[in-house]
């Protein structure tokens, strides 16, 4: 018994010692089992120094002048006659557009129509003269001038012959007080000589009113009767003309007149009623004192010769009048005429130039072409055979002949100081390309920072197209800088460009070093380092390679450890 206890106690003693040597060989050797864990990576201090500067960029080729081929018209395209990179001259095919009978020239077919309509209403009902109609059918147009002489013409006959009328009417009056003082100027006829000059000057101007309410009657029936018939024809849609809103409302006012106008002509109507009967009391009150007036005194023998004279200047009187009513009448014709050339004119250029739209249509409705409106290259082609045109669609781009080519892309300005314009541009690979020629052309503020960036534009000849992507570097400045890193140091994500540092932190087992982020801008950059600039004091140690990937805060081994 005493001998199995003691070997168990020696077991147990054993198990101890070996547990805690192990435990002890883990604890010193923890530190070293770990690191080999852990990524290793390689760094270096940040320097100062110069960098021979090349400023790259990739942008894409674009047309310095494109030129849309666009056309107005809805068309379907019956065959491409051109493919993209073809050089053509001014007048080639590039597509053939398909026969069609288009709405537009069915509704051009019957404008056309109405306006003839129209023309030949106006001619057949208007009222002209035939040195109008035979003016208008050879084409001819008569000068504003050569209207406003004829007017002025006319009121200098109407002058005239009203000057004749009142002189003869005046010669009348003078025999007419002769006879008067031959009747009466040997008896005391004052008084009869009065009561008929007072009857007279009743009788005249009661005559006066007459006349004045016939002619209001008179024209308040012809207006009445005017926008009846306008009314009719306008129902009828034989009314011409190409204001639409200004012959409706001459419609709304003809149906006005005829709600206002019967009223006016039933009250004018009476005043004349009245009027004719006054005139007609008058008259006998006239014819009255007349008689007082001659049974007073004799003289007939003179008075029979100056009646007799008196009878022949009221005839020519008349005469005067009737031509001076010609010559009224003549100018109310020539008004119209003047009125009516110049309608019939205005219809007949509509009609003329309806024709024109109408072939216009019609030709491009059959065999229809769509030429190359300038000389060059063809960039791009947007619409296939069988497709539909739209309206202002464009079917093709064009580079012009002797239009240039160029690319543009972004920089900081701290970059854009160092270039200046006209420096030529490299391309990267260009081994690629063989008369490719590139010069900076404008250095200009980016639309989308222009508080830190400026958009570099370079003009491009040579063996290029539009839509063609191009990668350059420019620039050949030597610069020093306080902070330059091996370009394997730079990193980059979605936040930006960044650089990890080793940091060192102490632990009851030694030194731990840590990874960690710090945020720069590369402000220049050669074929193996870059300056940059940031929140840095410029004697951190960089992590340049590491045989794992390393990320912000996570502990790493250096490779000399």
């Amino acid at each position: 018994m005493n001998d199995q206890g003691t070997k168990r106690r020696e077991w147990v003693k054993n198990a101890v010692i070996i547990f805690l040597t192990v435990m002890l060989l883990l604890t010193f050797f923890s530190n070293t089992i770990m690191n080999y864990s852990l990524p290793e990576v390689a760094a270096q201090y940040i320097q100062s120094g110069t960098i021979t500067a090349k400023i790259r960029g990739t942008g894409m080729v674009e047309s310095g002048d494109p030129y849309e081929v666009i056309i107005s018209d809805t068309r379907i395209v019956e065959s491409v006659s051109v493919k993209t990179g073809d050089t053509v001259v001014k007048g080639d095919a590039l597509f053939i557009l398909e026969d069609q009978e288009d709405e537009t020239i069915t509704l051009k077919e019957e404008e056309l129509k109405k306006a003839v309509l129209a023309f030949e209403t106006a001619i057949l009902t208007g009222d002209i003269s035939s040195s109008v109609w035979n003016n208008v059918q050879s084409g001819g147009s008569t000068s504003i001038t050569t209207y406003q002489n004829k007017i002025l013409a006319a009121e200098a006959v109407i002058e005239a012959r009203q000057q004749k009328v009142d002189e003869i009417q005046t010669k009348i009056n003078e025999i007419t007080t002769s006879i008067t003082t031959l009747k009466y100027g040997s008896a005391d006829t004052s008084a009869e000589a009065r009561a008929l000059y007072n009857a007279q000057n009743a009788y005249e101007k009661k005559n006066d009113e007459l006349t004045y309410a016939k002619n209001t009657y008179n024209a308040l029936l012809t207006e009445y009767r005017e926008a009846e018939t306008y009314i009719k024809s306008y129902e009828a849609g034989s009314v011409s003309g190409n204001d639409l809103d200004s012959l409706k409302a001459q419609y709304d006012l003809a149906k006005q007149k005829l709600n206002t106008l019967p009223a006016l002509i039933r009250d004018a109507e009476n005043q004349v009623t009245s009027l004719q009967s006054e005139v007609y009391n008058l008259n006998i009150q006239v014819n009255n004192a007349q008689s007082a007036l001659d049974s007073k005194t004799d003289n007939s023998g003179s008075i029979k010769n100056l009646e007799k004279e008196q009878a022949k200047w009221e005839l020519e009187l008349e005469e005067k009048k009737s031509l001076l009513s010609e010559a009224e009448e003549e100018r109310t014709q020539l008004i119209k005429d003047i009125a009516a050339e110049l309608s019939l004119n205005s219809e007949k250029d509509n009609i003329s130039k309806l024709q024109e739209e109408l072939a216009e249509l019609r030709a491009k409705a059959i065999g229809a072409v769509v030429e190359a409106p300038v000389s060059g290259t063809v960039t791009s082609i947007s619409i296939t055979a069988g497709e539909k045109t739209g309206a202002e669609k464009t079917l093709a781009t064009m580079q012009p002949e002797g239009k240039g080519f160029t690319l543009s892309f972004s920089v900081t300005n701290d970059q854009a100081k160092r270039l200046s314009v006209g420096t030529a541009a490299d391309l990267v690979n260009a081994w690629r390309y063989d008369d490719i020629q590139v010069t900076l052309a404008s250095i200009k503020p980016d639309t989308t920072d222009p508080a830190s960036k400026k958009l570099l534009t370079f003009n491009i000849t040579g063996s290029v197209v539009a839509g063609q992507s191009l990668s350059l570097s420019v620039g050949d400045k030597s610069s020093s800088y306080d902070m330059i890193v091996p370009n394997s140091a730079i990193r980059e994500d979605n936040n930006g460009k960044f650089i990890l540092v080793v940091e060192s932190k102490s632990s009851p087992l030694g030194n731990r070093y840590v990874a960690t982020r710090y945020d720069v801008d590369v402000v220049a950059s050669d074929d193996t380092q870059s300056a940059i600039t940031g929140g840095l004091y410029g004697y951190e140690f960089v992590i340049t390679t590491s045989t794992k990937p390393v990320e912000a805060g996570q502990l790493v081994r250096l490779s000399n450890q």
